[in-house]
């Protein structure tokens, strides 16, 4: 794949992003098709940016005129779960029509390998644990819902000569790059370890939700499989590697096998962070499972894949890229 160009959807976004900066690095040409509704033009530093709305079957039509790819990289949807149950339709128009267009769009302009940015949300309730890709998709939300449907859509593309595939099921995505270059920045943010790390860096001293706190788990807190954000760019390099090999669909899930539950979390935070900070129990949020743990043997085999770093890793490098949005060090920033 060195030396080719390859679309990156939602590539101004958190995971799409630090994937941008990876290719580059890998001799590639990233070029981000990106609305900008949750990412950043700052982000956007390792090739062109397309500012344009999968919805808009023009716009995806033009960008793949422009260029001959070698392969799309899809992380453009809505996640939030929370969201997803007030707004189920906004979700299944952004999450599975906007896959629809694209898989349109690319075989008509003849591109033929796609890695899509999927989630342990298609799972529901684990029914064992740590997880793995046998286990029944029962998504219990309307999120998960949508990346389920829009992985049945694309095997069902796949079924048809012209696209090859692969569908990475995140557990959950943290951390920031080695750099300090990118890190999370969403508005509003929803992820645990940055609303932590912001509460803790707060001067007036706020503390972070526990959302529930009498779930079946040891702790009573859910818990959660955190994977590096570098970690999982790199599954998305071996995946690109691989397409051409095997199947023409594949689903892997990318985890650490490893679970943390929302307390166990907090008290690493506060580790990285003085002590700080206090933490308050909340009603549950609608739509969350009690447990997501990953199984990634499947990844390990196929894909040559294992994630390098540990919670702790994570947590620093997020602390890292925060404190230097505050101290205004370096060109990075949270704002447009």
């Amino acid at each position: 794949m060195s030396a080719r160009t390859v679309l990156v959807c939602g590539g101004a976004g958190y995971i799409g992003s630090h994937m941008c900066k990876r290719l580059a690095r890998e001799g590639m040409l990233p070029v981000t098709f990106d609305n900008l509704s949750s990412g950043h033009r700052w982000a956007v530093r390792w090739g062109p940016l397309v500012v344009g709305d999968l919805l808009d079957a023009s716009a995806l039509a033009r960008v793949l005129s422009e260029y001959r790819f070698a392969a799309v990289l899809h992380f453009a949807a809505r996640i939030e779960v929370s969201e997803s149950m007030r707004e189920p339709l906004r979700y299944h128009r952004n999450n599975v029509l906007g896959t629809l267009n694209l898989l349109e769009a690319m075989r008509a302009a003849e591109v033929e390998r796609l890695v899509f940015s999927s989630t342990a949300a298609v799972y529901g309730t684990p029914e064992y644990s740590p997880m793995d890709e046998r286990h029944p998709t029962r998504p219990i939300n309307p999120y998960g819902r949508s990346k389920r449907l829009a992985e049945q859509m694309i095997e069902d593309a796949c079924a048809q000569p012209g696209l090859r595939a692969v569908a990475l099921r995140y557990f959950n995505a943290c951390g920031a790059d080695a750099d300090g270059e990118l890190g999370e920045a969403h508005d509003p943010e929803t992820h645990l370890i940055p609303n932590v790390i912001r509460a803790a860096l707060d001067p007036a001293g706020a503390s972070v939700k526990i959302f529930g706190d009498d779930y079946p788990t040891p702790d009573g807190t859910c818990v959660r499989d955190y994977t590096h954000v570098e970690d999982l760019v790199s599954a998305h390099l071996a995946a690109l590697r691989v397409l051409d090999a095997g199947p023409a669909f594949r689903a892997f899930n990318l985890g650490t096998g490893t679970g943390s539950s929302v307390a166990e979390v907090i008290e690493v935070c506060r580790r990285e962070l003085g002590g700080r900070p206090a933490a308050e129990v909340v009603p549950r949020r609608q739509g969350d499972a009690p447990e997501l743990v990953a199984s990634s043997a499947l990844a390990s085999r196929e894909l040559g894949w294992r994630p390098e770093r540990t919670l702790t890793d994570c947590v620093r490098s997020a602390v890292a890229w925060h404190r230097k949005q505050l101290s205004g060090i370096g060109s990075t920033s949270p704002r447009d």
